[in-house]
């Protein structure tokens, strides 16, 4: 399992994940990326805008699905990776639900596939997508939040301190509450973590936070931290 995890930063703030991607994939295959937490009439500058993001990675050609259907007829073996991009998390999730997607990305994991995630593609890697509650709306009522785990037991949310104070604020109280029940890692957008069987690799210059039984620590993004974070985790479920 080979999973990018990214706080929802591009450009300048993406220059060392998207160096660590180059590293790890198949020069050989296309990427193949998926824009659905979009809407479909921006697709055209999706594929613009990924292009120009991922410039630097040496790759035979970029990719790019339509639709949850599109995606769901797709053989993922022929790709070095997928990458799942920012938007409404609710409206990705229901696309890839609903069409069957969900379960052939999730095999594709579990085969040891490379999947980037951007902000709302980080979020579905999570355990559940409640967490983006305040920062995306539920206009597709979707049901089933449940997203593949990826990291056993953890969810996320992206972009934690990137907002404004107010927004920050709801985000933090809220958290605070939902972390009773489960374990949340919050990532700003210059973060990015980099997960491979059960090891953890912190891409980023800011601080991040976990949120676990009702309280908020924050990490710093030196060695000392990283291995204290590694240590906190060293009796989770990983997977």
């Amino acid at each position: 399992m080979r999973i990018f995890l990214c706080g929802g930063g591009c450009g300048q703030q993406t220059v060392d994940a998207n160096k660590k991607l180059n590293e790890v994939i198949d020069h050989n295959k296309p990427i193949l990326y998926i824009p659905l937490a979009m809407p479909s009439e921006r697709y055209p500058s999706c594929y613009e805008w990924i292009k120009d993001e991922l410039k630097g990675i040496d790759v035979p050609n970029i990719d790019m699905v339509v639709s949850g259907t599109d995606l769901f007829n797709k053989n993922l073996e022929n790709y070095s990776a997928l990458f799942i991009g920012g938007g409404n998390t609710f409206k990705l999730l229901k696309d890839l639900k609903d069409s069957g997607s969900f379960e052939k990305i999730k095999v594709f994991i579990e085969n040891n596939g490379i999947v980037f995630g951007g902000s709302a593609g980080a979020i579905i890697l999570g355990q559940c997508i409640d967490t983006c509650k305040y920062a995306d709306k539920n206009e597709v009522d979707l049901k089933d939040l449940m997203g593949f785990d990826v990291v056993s037991h953890f969810s996320f949310l992206c972009r934690f301190t990137n907002q404004d104070k107010e927004k920050t604020e709801l985000n933090k109280n809220y958290l605070l509450k939902l972390s009773k029940n489960k374990k949340i890692i919050a990532l700003p957008e210059e973060d990015t973590i980099y997960y491979e069987n059960g090891k953890f690799e912190i891409i980023g210059n800011r601080p991040f936070y976990i949120f676990e039984e009702g309280n908020m620590i924050s990490y710093n993004v030196n060695q000392d931290r990283l291995t204290e974070f590694l240590k906190l985790n060293s009796n989770t479920d990983l997977r």
